[in-house]
């Protein structure tokens, strides 16, 4: 599996999501409007979910995004 990082434009409310495709590739998205820093951080948020493998998760999002806003502590 590979892992595509894509600049796009977002709804300011979206920082940055991740979707697998049909060959079972990470694309992530992340929002060309926001600042450099935080495009970094969002990436970072992002490999965080991969790594958790949390798009294949049954939990509920909200316990996802505690997770993994968890290990930025």
């Amino acid at each position: 599996m590979n892992t595509f990082i894509r600049l796009i434009n977002l709804p300011a409310t979206v920082r940055g999501l991740t979707v697998t495709d049909p060959d079972g590739n990470y694309n992530v998205y992340i929002n060309q409007n926001l600042a450099y820093e935080m495009q970094l951080k969002t990436v970072k948020h992002e490999s965080n979910h991969i790594k958790n493998n949390d798009l294949y998760s049954n939990e509920p999002v909200i316990v996802l995004e505690s997770r993994v806003n968890y290990y930025k502590k």
